[in-house]
């Protein structure tokens, strides 16, 4: 009896959980944060979404969002329409983020770099600007000591790191995350809004009333729909890190890289881009008041960043 009891007691707190990961699953459409037409990149089986905008006989600039729990190209938003004027921008959802397709993959950094070239190439020597992990996955696909290495015209990163979660990886961290009922639970913990609006606190924003709750709710909303911790599972457990020489790879670039860092980023502080940037002799451009969102909390300012960047890439 006492049996009994203690599995029917289990199955009703399976069946909890069960009840509660459904009820917090997003199921309606997800839009682009962006203005622009959507579009849809093919890739291994994928469907890819992008958004692009500006005069499709301009320049092209590609942005790569940043890889996080609820990553999506949405991290351009205040900046996207005013770079449009002089060039014809494109941002992508990588896979399984965002708008793209979710499948239950082991997602791996070489993963990242292929789809990154694969995309890039897609483009007439496109100018590049990558947030984070992503800008590490384009120094890759454009590394002038490969024979497949796509050619740009410009390189901005911000915050550019090869190392985002554990190093060496943890795998049992990645499956815990990917099991179902206990994983998708753990996830949704991860992804609520108070934790999101901590992470944004605690490393992308100086200001943290900077992010509106209209955008917090994307981000909820971009980390509910189905499938999505699997991505963010390999990013959590270090898989998502790149064994790239970064250093080596802006140093072998035809176009003169920019890094851009905020002064008081912690997560990737600013002595690691000095560093990157003297190993590299790329142009390195310090935003005070930001941490690893400088674009969003100072778009002006980084926009004129870009241009410059461009400028004087063409001319190096």
């Amino acid at each position: 009896m006492k049996l009994t009891k203690v599995a029917g007691t289990a199955l009703l707190g399976v069946g909890g959980i069960a009840a509660l990961n459904t009820g917090l699953r997003y199921e309606g459409e997800l839009e682009s944060p962006l203005d622009g037409d959507d579009g849809t990149f093919r890739w291994r089986g994928m469907d890819v979404a992008y958004t692009e905008a500006g005069d499709p006989a301009d320049p092209d600039l590609v942005f790569l969002h940043g890889v996080n729990a609820a990553g999506s190209a949405g991290e351009w938003r205040e900046v996207f329409a005013d770079l449009a004027a002089e060039h014809h921008v494109v941002a992508p959802d990588l896979p399984g983020f965002g708008r793209s397709d979710r499948p239950p993959l082991r997602y791996s950094a070489a993963l990242y770099e292929d789809f990154v070239r694969d995309f890039l190439a897609d483009f007439d020597r496109p100018a590049v600007v990558a947030s984070s992990l992503s800008a590490a996955y384009a120094a890759a696909a454009v590394d002038g000591s490969t024979t497949d290495g796509v050619e740009i015209r410009g390189f901005v990163g911000v915050c550019p790191t090869t190392v985002a979660g554990p190093s060496p990886p943890k795998s049992w961290l990645r499956e815990l995350i990917r099991a179902p009922l206990v994983g998708d639970a753990l996830f949704n913990g991860i992804a609520s809004k108070p934790s999101i609006r901590y992470f944004n606190a605690d490393h992308g924003y100086d200001d943290p009333t900077n992010p509106s709750d209209e955008w917090t709710d994307y981000e909820w909303r971009t980390s509910h729909v189905e499938n999505a911790r699997f991505a963010p599972a390999s990013f959590i457990s270090g898989y998502l890190n790149s064994d790239l020489d970064l250093a080596g790879a802006l140093a072998e670039m035809d176009a003169a890289p920019t890094i851009v860092w905020g002064r008081e980023a912690e997560v990737s502080p600013l002595s690691d881009g000095r560093e990157l940037a003297d190993a590299s002799g790329a142009r390195l451009v310090v935003f005070d008041r930001a941490k690893l969102l400088p674009h969003v909390e100072h778009p002006d300012r980084f926009v004129e960043t870009v241009e410059e960047s461009l400028v004087a890439g063409a001319t190096a």
